[in-house]
C-alpha cells in the first residue's frame, strides 16, 4: 500500500520559513564577522608597514652612508667645491695661523734678502699690521681651498675619518674626526700645513716656525645626538631589511583584504604620505638645526653640510612618494569605477584616432598585428615585469627614474594597443 505524503500544516510551514531565515541570517552574520576580521587585520598590517616605510628609508641611509666608506666619501666629496665650505675652512685655517704668528718680530725674523718680497706681498701696512698680515694669510688660505689640492686633502681626510660618523651616531668607530658634546669636527691640520707652505713660498719665512697646528671644522652638531645613538644603531643593524619588512607587511595587508584593489590604492597612498611626512620633518629639522648652531660655526657651511648629508634621504623620499602615487594610479585606473572607465575611454579614443590616421596614410602592420593581437596579454605582462626589473636593478633610483620608467612603459603599452587592432578596417570583425 503506497504511503501518501502529508502536507505540512500552516504552523509547520511558518516554522520552516523562520528556520530558513534564521540560517540565512547566521550565515550572513558569520560572513560579515569573517570579513571584519580580515579587514581589521589588513588595516593593522598596512598601518605597521606605513610606519616602518620611513624608518626603512632612514635605515637604508644609515647602512649606505655610515657603513659604506666609498659611498660616504662620494657624498661629502663635492663639499670641497662648495664656496661656503671653502670660506669656512679658509677662515679656520687663517685663525689658527694668526694665533701662532708673533707680529712684533715678524719683519725682524725675515732675512734681509727676503724683506723686499715680503713688503711687496703685504702692501701698505698702514696702522694695522695684524690686519695686513691676516689679509695676506687669508688670501693664501683661500687660494689653497680653491685648488684641486684641497679637494684631494678633503677626500683623504674624510676617508680616514669615516668612522667618526659611526662614532657620532652609534657610539662606535674612530678616526681623525672627534666627537665631543654632540659635535662632530674634522681636524684641518693638513690644510694648515699646506697654507703654511704657501706662505713660506710667498716669502713669509716666519710661517715655517709655526708649530704643528690642529684646528677643527664642525660637520655635525646636536646636543641630543647621544640620545639618538641607540635608535640609529638599531636602524643601521637592520639596514636594508627594514624596507623589505615594510613592503612585505603592506603586501600581506593588501592580499588578505576583502577589496584588494581598493586596499592597494589606499596602501600605496598611505606609504607615499608617511614618507612625505619624513621629508617635511627633515626640512623642519634643518631650520631648527641651523637656528641652534654654536657660536663660531658658519651657518652657510653648516647648511651645505646638512644638505649634502641628507641628500640621499630626500632622494629616497621622493622616489618612494613617486612610486606610491604611480602604483595607486595604476590600481585605480584598472578598476571598475566610472571615472577610471572614463580615463581608459580617453586612452582608447586617442589610440583609435591615431590608428585611423595611420589607415588613411596607408600604414599596414603586416604579420606583426596578428601576432600582437594573439599574444597581447603575454606581451603586456612581459613589459610590466621588465619595468619592475629595471626599477629593482637601477642603482639608487630617484623619483625621476620612477617617472621615466612609468612613461616608457605607458608608451610601449600604447604601441601594443595600437598594433593589437587591424590597421585594415575591412579586416576588422
Amino acid at each position: 500500500m503506497a504511503h501518501e505524503s502529508v502536507p505540512a500544516g500552516p504552523d509547520e510551514g511558518a516554522e520552516l520559513a523562520r528556520l530558513r531565515e534564521r540560517v540565512a541570517e547566521l550565515e550572513a552574520t558569520g560572513g560579515r564577522r569573517r570579513h571584519r576580521g580580515r579587514s581589521f587585520l589588513a588595516v593593522v598590517l598596512i598601518v605597521i608597514g606605513c610606519v616602518l616605510a620611513p624608518l626603512g628609508i632612514v635605515a637604508s641611509w644609515a647602512a649606505d652612508e655610515v657603513g659604506d666608506t666609498d659611498r660616504y666619501v662620494a657624498t661629502v666629496g663635492p663639499l670641497a667645491s662648495d664656496p661656503d665650505v671653502q670660506d669656512a675652512v679658509a677662515n679656520r685655517a687663517t685663525d689658527a695661523i694668526m694665533r701662532r704668528i708673533d707680529l712684533q718680530s715678524l719683519l725682524a725674523d725675515v732675512p734681509v734678502d727676503d724683506r723686499p718680497l715680503v713688503q711687496r706681498s703685504l702692501g701698505r701696512l698702514g696702522d694695522s699690521l695684524e690686519g695686513a698680515v691676516r689679509s695676506f694669510v687669508r688670501d693664501k688660505a683661500q687660494a689653497f681651498v680653491s685648488s684641486d689640492a684641497f679637494e684631494n686633502v678633503w677626500k683623504q681626510a674624510n676617508r680616514k675619518a669615516h668612522g667618526a660618523l659611526d662614532k657620532a651616531l652609534t657610539g662606535s668607530g674612530g678616526g681623525a674626526l672627534e666627537v665631543e658634546g654632540g659635535t662632530v669636527t674634522l681636524d684641518l691640520g693638513p690644510v694648515v700645513d699646506q697654507v703654511k707652505q704657501r706662505l713660506v713660498d710667498s716669502g713669509l719665512g716666519v710661517a715655517a716656525k709655526i708649530p704643528e697646528t690642529h684646528t677643527e671644522f664642525t660637520l655635525v652638531t646636536n646636543e641630543n645626538i647621544g640620545k639618538a645613538r641607540t635608535y640609529v644603531r638599531l636602524l643601521q643593524v637592520m639596514g636594508n631589511w627594514l624596507p623589505v619588512l615594510a613592503l612585505v607587511l603592506v603586501a600581506a595587508g593588501v592580499l588578505i583584504s576583502v577589496r584588494r584593489r581598493r586596499a592597494l590604492v589606499a596602501a600605496a597612498l598611505a606609504v607615499a604620505v608617511s614618507c612625505g611626512v619624513l621629508g617635511i620633518g627633515l626640512r623642519v629639522f634643518r631650520v631648527l638645526y641651523l637656528d641652534r648652531l654654536p657660536e663660531g660655526v658658519s651657518p652657510d657651511a653648516a647648511a651645505a653640510v646638512y644638505d649634502t648629508m641628507t641628500h640621499f634621504l630626500f632622494t629616497m623620499v621622493r622616489m618612494v612618494v613617486a612610486l606610491g602615487v604611480v602604483i595607486a594610479l595604476a590600481a585605480w585606473l584598472t578598476g571598475h569605477g566610472k571615472r577610471a572607465a572614463l580615463v581608459r575611454g580617453l586612452w582608447t579614443s586617442g589610440i583609435d584616432a591615431t590608428r585611423r590616421t595611420a589607415d588613411r596614410a596607408g600604414f599596414r602592420t603586416g604579420p606583426v598585428g596578428p601576432f600582437v593581437r594573439t599574444h597581447r596579454r603575454w606581451i603586456v605582462g612581459i613589459l610590466v615585469v621588465a619595468a619592475l626589473i629595471a626599477y629593482v636593478l637601477w642603482p639608487h633610483p630617484t623619483g625621476w627614474v620612477v617617472v621615466a620608467i612609468t612613461l616608457c612603459l605607458l608608451f610601449l603599452l600604447a604601441v601594443v594597443d595600437f598594433l593589437s587592432e587591424p590597421t585594415d578596417r575591412s579586416a576588422a570583425p
